[in-house]
């Protein structure tokens, strides 16, 4: 049974199919898992046993009747602390929510809960989701894989922790600005970006709602292409046989190289030999627009941001992280004439990122340009916590702020991760080039 623990939600599928695997013994193992793990309190907000067995008790008793509903049907995941869940505390990583308990679960928890999936329980994040670092003083800051004493990458912390440490097979997360991304890379895990709007947001916490995107956190590229399935209540797209033969792809070169470091430099570069070696086509791609562009998120997600919070935020202030409630209140500097400006000038630049990569299946990067930075550090110098957020998440935002969808994968260094940009709304086809990708950097 404690092999189970190493799998991924599609090899635990099959053996349930396959009669190998019971789910009341896996979720029962899986929270015995939970509860011994010496760090568990700082990845899991909460667990949610008796609804995890009741969960698998049904599942086992479909499976038992050939009835299953979905392959992960009796398989359990973790959900980032912001997706609400039925009569379960939700707080996102906030003392502002305290004590807050929703009486229905988000529409994708829902859904997912329909496929069969089974509901470990919350895990740990940023503080409203405001930050790619994973630091929370308020709640608790979950472990990196890599470093015991480095930040795991934020704010989909808990969830890439829960997977690294093996206390769950797969997590659920929310990406505005890279929070899926960076924790997956940091943590050596696949993670998956969705089109802004692809899944609906109802029933999760926000933050900006132009920009929020759900997204899972996973072992593999398969796993990915289940969950998010499972979510929308979908077939999973075939991605038997794919490869990078032939592939185009653009290295992108405006932004994403600039000051990186040497461990994600060297990875990238071997990561693109790698490709080049299995008969990928690569081409150096440089889009100026995209330049002009990178730093509106300064105005566009904390004008969002702060109007969306500000009379919660203000009502009780000094219950916030300051790092996260200075980062809140720039959008106070913004008017409406600015954030509209912003905008349309967004869409232009998304108009010539569109033209400019049309010819290519995917345009690559380094996921992080840093390492995970340093817990200690960022906890008492607020110029090395700006500097290193700001790097973070700068890579992971070209996807968010063009709009498309994207993925990381690990590399094979520890903490640097390559992220394969797709085209909006087209997940599928995302996914494909990312099972040939994987199979390719094996």
């Amino acid at each position: 049974m404690r092999d189970w623990l190493n799998m991924g939600v599609a090899e635990l599928g099959r053996g349930i199919g396959r009669g190998e695997i019971d789910p009341v013994a896996l979720a029962e193992t899986f929270l015995s898992a939970i509860e011994d793990h010496p760090q568990s309190g700082r990845i899991y907000a909460r667990t949610t046993p008796d609804r995890a067995l009741a969960e698998a008790e049904a599942a086992a008793g479909r499976a038992a009747r050939n009835q299953r509903r979905s392959l992960l049907d009796g398989v359990p995941i973790s959900w980032k602390d912001l997706f609400d869940t039925a009569g379960t505390v939700t707080e996102a990583g906030s003392a502002l929510l305290k004590g807050r308990v929703p009486d229905r679960d988000a529409v994708v928890l829902s859904n997912a809960t329909a496929q069969g999936l089974v509901c470990l329980g919350k895990t740990h994040m940023s503080e409203l989701a405001f930050s790619g670092l994973g630091m929370n003083p308020i709640t608790a800051t979950p472990p990196c894989i890599n470093d015991d004493g480095a930040v795991p990458g934020g704010s989909s912390s808990g969830a890439a922790a829960s997977v690294a440490f093996n206390l769950a097979p797969a997590g659920i997360g929310s990406d505005t600005g890279g929070s899926v991304r960076i924790p997956a890379a940091w943590n050596d895990l696949v993670g998956l970006k969705t089109t802004a709007g692809r899944l609906t947001l109802e029933g999760v916490v926000p933050l900006c709602l132009k920009f929020d995107t759900i997204g899972p956190l996973t072992r593999n590229v398969e796993d990915a292409a289940l969950l998010l399935a499972a979510m929308e209540g979908r077939r999973a797209p075939d991605l038997t046989g794919a490869g990078v033969k032939g592939r185009r792809f653009a290295a992108l070169q405006t932004a994403v190289l600039d000051d990186i470091r040497d461990a994600p430099r060297k990875a990238y570069e071997d990561a693109l030999e790698k490709l080049y070696d299995a008969g990928a086509v690569i081409k150096k791609l440089d889009v100026p627009e995209l330049a002009d562009v990178m730093g509106l998120s300064g105005i566009l997600y904390t004008t969002e941001a702060y109007g969306l919070w500000k009379d919660v935020i203000e009502a009780n202030p000094d219950a916030m992280f300051p790092e996260i409630l200075t980062r809140f209140r720039q959008g106070k500097a913004h008017s409406g004439a600015d954030y509209v400006a912003a905008w349309a000038r967004l869409d232009a630049a998304r108009a010539a990122w569109d033209m400019a990569t049309a010819g290519y299946d995917a345009v690559l990067a380094p996921t992080a340009p840093i390492l995970p930075p340093d817990a200690a550090r960022l906890t008492t110098d607020h110029d090395y916590y700006v500097t290193e957020n700001l790097l973070a998440l700068r890579n992971t935002r070209v996807g968010n702020l063009m709009g498309l969808c994207a993925l990381t994968l690990p590399t094979g260094v520890p903490s640097c991760g390559l992220m394969v940009m797709g085209r909006p709304e087209m997940e599928e086809a995302l996914l494909r080039v990312g099972a040939g990708i994987e199979a390719a950097l094996a």
